[in-house]
């Protein structure tokens, strides 16, 4: 009776990528081994309580350290999700923190129109050691997908619920391992789980559709004081169709060298979508502001305002990969699409 009250009897997919949580230690360290997650499920008493949803598992092959997990994974788990979209009431992808952001971010793009939650989640340590973090991870994620509140990518950590997209990967060896500088969570967990409804996006009025993301040629490049920018200029290319500009503050570059602008005009000239986005977790890009940044505008580079690098990156290869003409893709990166940036 208690689980068909509290869950309503609510039936979620668990999709394993890999990731420390389900790896076991080696004379290399550790590696993630088919079937071991799987098998830890059983021995975990919370996934079998009357309170937890039913839940079936997929195990993609291979499983992958995150480190390794690039764009085609990103298809392969949309298309998990999209071919099981009807079955299920919600998802849980277990991941390695390590590019989880990056995932995060990919899901919350190529998943149109998502009307069911989508929680991503994993561990710091892994499930055959003593301390993980990685059973009150899972069963918060569960819970979180049954209740079926956030309906959106998110990214449950540390007693944190985060918008996938507006995540990032703050420490190395926390059990807190993501931070959210420029959106509220949209849960804190504790004795009981406190949702910020306002936070929440409201429901598409559309169909739920996968949009798979193409391999587009894109770069990022990271200013730092005394960078030589001319090391840069060999991958400027016509090939080259998006670059991540990360630079200081709310978008200021050096000046002094006068080798930036010929290389983003370049760019640009070749076709490239240049995003400008800030070195600063917090924050939002201005261009014009300084003087440092308005060259930069000039130029005709566009304003990521507040995107994380992560979210800024999937954006590119989502909407490359629709297809869309270049005025297009440069109005779309500064307006919000997924709740990935302030509008």
């Amino acid at each position: 009776m208690r689980r068909n009250r509290e869950t309503g009897m609510k039936s979620i997919l668990i999709v394993y990528t890999g990731g420390t949580i389900g790896m076991v230690p080696t004379e290399n360290g550790y590696s993630p081994r088919p079937g071991v997650f799987r098998a830890a499920l059983d021995d975990i008493r919370e996934m079998h309580h009357p309170a937890m949803p039913r839940w079936d598992f997929l195990e993609l092959d291979p499983i992958l350290d995150s480190s390794n997990i690039a764009v085609e994974e990103w298809n392969k788990i949309g298309s998990v999700i999209a071919e099981n979209y009807e079955r299920y009431d919600g998802f849980v992808v277990m991941h390695g923190t390590d590019t989880m952001a990056y995932t995060a971010s990919a899901l919350s793009f190529m998943l149109e129109n998502l009307a069911k939650p989508v929680v991503l989640t994993g561990s710091q340590i892994p499930l055959c050691e003593l301390r993980s973090d990685g059973r009150d991870n899972l069963v918060t994620s569960m819970l979180v997908a049954a209740e079926g509140r956030a309906c959106e990518v998110c990214l449950c950590f540390g007693g944190r619920l985060l918008r996938g997209n507006r995540a990032i990967k703050s420490s190395a060896d926390g059990m807190i391992a993501f931070a959210s500088p420029n959106c509220a969570p949209l849960a804190e967990v504790g004795i009981s789980t406190r949702y910020l409804d306002s936070a929440f996006r409201p429901l598409p009025a559309g169909a739920f559709r996968f949009q798979r993301f193409e391999n587009i040629p894109i770069g990022v490049i990271k200013v730092f004081p005394g960078i030589q920018f001319e090391l840069f200029e060999k991958i400027v290319t016509e090939s080259l169709r998006g670059v991540v500009l990360e630079t200081f503050g709310a978008g200021n570059i050096p000046s002094s060298s006068g080798t930036l602008l010929p290389i983003v005009e370049k760019a640009v000239r070749f076709g490239a979508v240049v995003v400008v986005c800030s070195q600063c977790p917090q924050g939002t890009v201005s261009l014009g502001a300084y003087e440092t940044s308005s060259a930069l505008k000039r130029a005709g580079v566009v304003s990521g305002h507040d995107l994380t690098t992560e979210a800024a990156i999937a954006k590119l290869y989502y909407l490359f990969s629709k297809g869309l003409g270049l005025g297009e893709i440069k109005s779309a990166m500064e307006h919000d699409i997924c709740g990935e940036l302030t509008p």
